[in-house]
């Protein structure tokens, strides 16, 4: 299978580790060209060096993809060195504060819809318009359980803002419906990242509030997690599938499909 996208140009954000550098050494594997984005030069430059080395084609751009200009600034430099993407995967993102909201860091709880929501409609709405020039184009935005689980204490943050990417995604589909581009988001596992390590940093910090998050931290540990590579393997499945606007899961993960909005759903009264 290897070869598969060869000629294609994928982007993929948070490229600079974890889930972000597991999709990018997937998808150039697979002969992408792959644009990696992250706002860590250093790192970048590391998993460029690293494909390369094994004869693949990859560009390290340095990039706050939650900035407009940058993010118009990373699309001329990708189509003006590999071409014109067809293939984005939005990996970049941050768990934010575990606060009460009347605790709450306004600065960092903005920060964290900026990240995990606006940066992903930033470089949507940056790359959408070539892929629809060529008929095809995939598009996946990561996205978490969190978004499905009953609302509860300290994570408003998260919660909303993957809510957020999640209604904006399906708003994508269904504009990109019958174009060849499809677009949806991906929960990439319970995994044992930077993420993992910070709630576990900030739950330890707190009262009984965050007793759940604790018990989280701790499962994981216990299991080891979802193994990233079941997330890249996912993201590289949709590259051959016509699935749009829906939640996706890696298969067999340790926690169970939550489900989310169904394949039907009811006729709204003023449609005929």
């Amino acid at each position: 299978m290897a070869g598969t996208l060869k000629g294609k140009v994928a982007v993929v954000t948070g490229a600079s580790r974890g889930l972000g550098r597991q999709v990018a050494l997937e998808l150039a594997g697979q002969g992408a060209a792959v644009a990696l984005v992250a706002r860590s030069e250093a790192a970048l430059k590391q998993v460029e060096a690293q494909l390369r080395q094994a004869g693949h084609q990859a560009l390290a751009i340095p990039a706050d993809v939650t900035e407009v200009r940058q993010v118009e600034a990373l699309k001329e430099k990708v189509q003006g060195q590999l071409g014109i993407p067809t293939i984005l995967v939005n990996a970049a993102g941050i768990f934010g504060p575990i606060q009460l909201i009347k605790d709450s860091d306004p600065g960092a709880w903005v920060q964290t819809i900026q990240i995990n929501t606006v940066a992903p409609y930033l470089t949507c709405r940056a790359f959408v318009g070539g892929m629809i020039a060529q008929g095809w184009g995939r598009i996946v935005n990561f996205t978490s359980a969190a978004s499905l689980h009953p609302p509860g204490p300290l994570n408003s943050a998260y919660g909303t803002s993957k809510a957020a990417l999640n209604q904006f995604t399906r708003h994508l589909a269904a504009e990109l419906e019958g174009s060849g581009v499809t677009a949806n988001v991906m929960h990439p596992g319970d995994v044992k990242t930077e993420m993992w390590a910070d709630i576990r940093d900030q739950a330890n910090g707190l009262g009984p509030e965050a007793e759940a998050y604790r018990q989280w931290v701790k499962w994981v540990e216990q299991t080891g997690g979802d193994d990233p590579a079941k997330a890249a393997r996912r993201v590289l499945q949709l590259m051959g599938e016509e699935i749009n606007g829906r939640f996706l899961w890696i298969e067999e993960p340790l926690q169970a499909p939550i489900p989310s909005w169904g394949e039907v759903e009811g006729q709204q009264p003023w449609k005929k």
